[in-house]
């Protein structure tokens, strides 16, 4: 049945996902357009569709679709949304009500988009019709000459899923999970719960991955029974296939973690194992996400800025050499560092940005550690002791374990700045 077709739609929220589900149901419903943020409405082409705040308030609409940015607890329609929260939608339903092609969609904490992009990239040298869309940055809904052999690659946040009803997904993967968006979902189990929908929603014929031993998906697969079928992917599973991979980018236990998952559907897809072997052995990552950026004379430079919670800089931390660690921000609620005792003494750490004292507090007693104004500041001192260090192995880690909007739009601007500050300083090291 089609449940957004010759509606009254509320769209709230004008970013990407909002102007996308725009213009895919424009021509087949009444829609109206509303977002809280005022500046997001002035370049417009159809400022005849905007709504008013009043005019909602005494309206009425069969179907709401917010985007992923909108919190319903504290945005300005949020008693309206409460009480029409059976109609309140994602851009993922909208998707799955008109398209029924085969997906496979990837959640988690960390490694949603790496993982994305290389199993994009493994299905495209496979010859498969495929896109890459979701969270990682193409709308869903913009998609465009979809065939009935179109493979549909996913990454779907917590904010995502948690909106969506009737969203489906014949492949799901939940990498792992920790502590994460705790300020919006208010409580662990809530995360956890908005992750697991993604499989509540599944039928008998789907499959769904999971990361094996993760205490927070072990604990959820407890509670209650699925009907999909779990399979759980564990790296050591694939040790024959690792041992003959030549990539420094899956020396951490994490990436490795990750590629299992790709290598686990890539047994239920029947890919080939030479030409995955080829792509995987080429693969380099994204932008900011353990990015070795500078290596030369016993000294690696590596930017992880989409690093935000302790979690994500775990496995870069275990693998390199008499690291120097930049970390700070704006600290992720819950968030505590799950480093063994043993990796203490080979991290120094320079803490900047607005929550030192939250970062001082997990360190203390662990971890040496010094505080500095900015990120220049705590570079430079950096760089005045790993001169004295010429003939030792010695890594730099941008890895911020923190969100970035103390001082950045977001973790790509940080990440650029930091780029930017290796060039400046580039002639002392």
């Amino acid at each position: 049945m089609n449940i957004f077709s010759n509606k009254k739609i509320l769209i709230y929220g004008l970013g990407k996902s909002g102007l996308s589900a725009f213009n895919f149901l424009k021509n087949k419903n009444n829609i109206f357009l509303y977002d809280d943020n005022k500046s997001n409405e002035k370049n417009l082409n159809f400022k005849k569709k905007l709504i008013s705040y009043k005019t909602i308030l005494n309206s009425k609409f069969d179907r709401i679709i917010l985007s992923p940015g909108i919190d319903i607890k504290t945005c300005k329609l949020s008693k309206f949304l409460k009480k029409n929260e059976d109609k309140v939608y994602s851009d993922l339903d909208v998707f799955y009500n008109f398209f029924k092609n085969t997906s496979i969609t990837i959640t988690g904490t960390n490694g949603k988009s790496t993982t994305c992009q290389l199993l994009y990239k493994i299905l495209l040298k496979q010859k498969y019709d495929v896109r890459l869309v979701g969270n990682i940055g193409n709308p869903i809904l913009s998609v465009k000459n979809v065939k009935k052999k179109t493979i549909f690659v996913i990454e779907a946040s917590s904010y995502q899923l948690d909106y969506s009803k009737i969203f489906k997904s014949k492949y799901a993967m939940i990498l792992n999970l920790s502590p994460d968006h705790i300020e919006r979902h208010k409580t662990i189990n809530k995360y956890v719960k908005a992750k697991f929908k993604l499989l509540a929603n599944q039928s008998k014929n789907n499959l769904a991955f999971v990361k094996k031993d993760d205490i927070l998906i072990t604990k959820e697969l407890k509670k209650r029974k699925f009907k999909c079928k779990i399979i759980k992917v564990k790296s050591k599973n694939n040790y024959n296939f690792l041992k003959k991979l030549n990539n420094d980018y899956f020396s951490t236990e994490a990436n490795k973690e990750n590629l299992s998952f790709i290598l686990e559907i890539s047994k239920k897809l029947n890919l080939n194992k030479n030409l995955l072997l080829k792509t995987i052995q080429t693969f380099k990552g994204l932008k900011f996400r353990q990015q070795i950026v500078f290596k030369k004379n016993n000294l690696t430079i590596i930017n992880d800025s989409k690093s935000t919670s302790f979690s994500s800089s775990i496995g870069v931390l275990k693998i390199n050499h008499n690291i120097h660690w930049l970390l700070g921000g704006i600290h992720k609620k819950g968030d505590k560092l799950k480093l063994p005792k043993r990796y203490f003494e080979n991290i120094k750490a320079y803490i900047y940005g607005r929550n030192q004292k939250f970062f001082n507090e997990k360190l203390r007693g662990k971890i040496e550690y010094k505080n500095f104004n900015n990120l220049s500041e705590a570079l430079k001192n950096i760089i005045k002791v790993i001169k004295k260090q010429r003939d030792i192995k010695k890594t730099v880690l941008f890895s911020p374990s923190a969100a970035s909007f103390d001082a950045f739009k977001n973790f790509e601007e940080r990440g650029f700045y930091f780029d930017k500050l290796l060039k400046k300083y580039s002639d002392e090291f």
